[in-house]
């Protein structure tokens, strides 16, 4: 029977826009995601309960928290590409895109606040550090960072060495009864070639020295000014970086927006083919 004049030309009844390369490309980045954000979870909530009571006062720089936080975010997130591109739910779909894309400007606007605002930003950063000096004692997890990132960058404390006063057990108030008292961690102390054991005691007393006899056993250098040099020597390997983690973001934006389209116009077909079924002219 002929066509109707002026009707779109005519699918066949397995006629889908929807691309299963789109479809199931989508589905398996999501998946990928998924899987690892459950792996953060799960080495998050691991190493949280491995810590004792007392470090529950450190939960603003626990390492663990912000591992579950993320990856529970990232499961959320993923699971709404998961199922939306299984499903074909558009819903969940522009849920999964609205999500990443904020998260993506988010990224992008702190990148250029943290540029432009540079000075704020290096307070806010002196700030977690200094909040990361007092809890030394209260996390294990967190002990181990700051002294890999001292060991890193050959500094200690945030601004100087003499930061760890803030320290309850490293202050060099005369009521202080500990043993560590005017110390800083070994961490700060120059590396002894061939040394066989290491020495955690080598940075004892140090803050009662001036500069100049502090530099001879321990790096005097605040970490700030020692981060602020290795990123404007490295921005060429913190851009890849950063393109690095937008690229997957804005595939998944991408595929998300094409198969949503896809969706629609396969929807719009099955209504078309079910209002003019009927239709003689059709």
């Amino acid at each position: 029977m002929a066509r109707r004049p002026g009707a779109p030309a005519a699918y066949g009844e397995d006629f889908s826009f929807i691309n299963p390369l789109v479809k199931y490309l989508l589905f398996f980045f999501n998946m990928l995601f998924w899987v690892i954000s459950m792996v953060m979870v799960g080495v998050g909530v691991y190493a949280r309960l491995m810590k004792h009571a007392a470090a529950l006062a450190s939960l603003a720089v626990d390492p663990a928290i912000l591992l579950i936080v993320v990856g529970i975010l990232m499961f959320l997130l993923t699971f709404c590409g998961c199922i939306g591109s299984l499903r074909e739910n558009i819903c969940l779909l522009q849920t999964f895109s609205l999500c990443l894309t904020i998260v993506f400007l988010l990224q992008l606007a702190a990148g250029v606040l943290g540029f432009v605002f540079s000075d704020k930003a290096r307070g806010k950063v002196n700030e977690i550090i200094n909040n990361a000096i007092v809890h030394y004692r209260d996390d294990l997890d967190l002990q181990n960072l700051i002294d890999f990132g001292q060991k890193k960058f050959s500094c200690c404390g945030g601004i100087s060495y003499k930061d760890w006063s803030q320290n309850m057990y490293f202050n060099c108030s005369e009521d202080n009864p500990s043993r560590e008292r005017c110390s800083v961690p070994y961490s700060c102390c120059l590396p002894t070639p061939n040394q066989a054991v290491i020495n955690t005691m080598c940075g004892q007393g140090m803050q009662a020295l001036d500069y100049l006899e502090a530099s001879k056993v321990i790096y005097t250098n605040g970490c700030i000014d020692r981060l602020v040099n290795w990123i404007h020597s490295n921005l060429f390997l913190l851009g890849g970086v950063a393109l690095g983690l937008a690229i997957p973001q804005l595939v998944g934006i991408l595929l998300s927006m094409i198969l949503v389209n896809q969706i629609k116009d396969q929807i719009k077909l099955q209504l078309y083919n079910q209002q003019h079924r009927a239709d003689p002219w059709y």
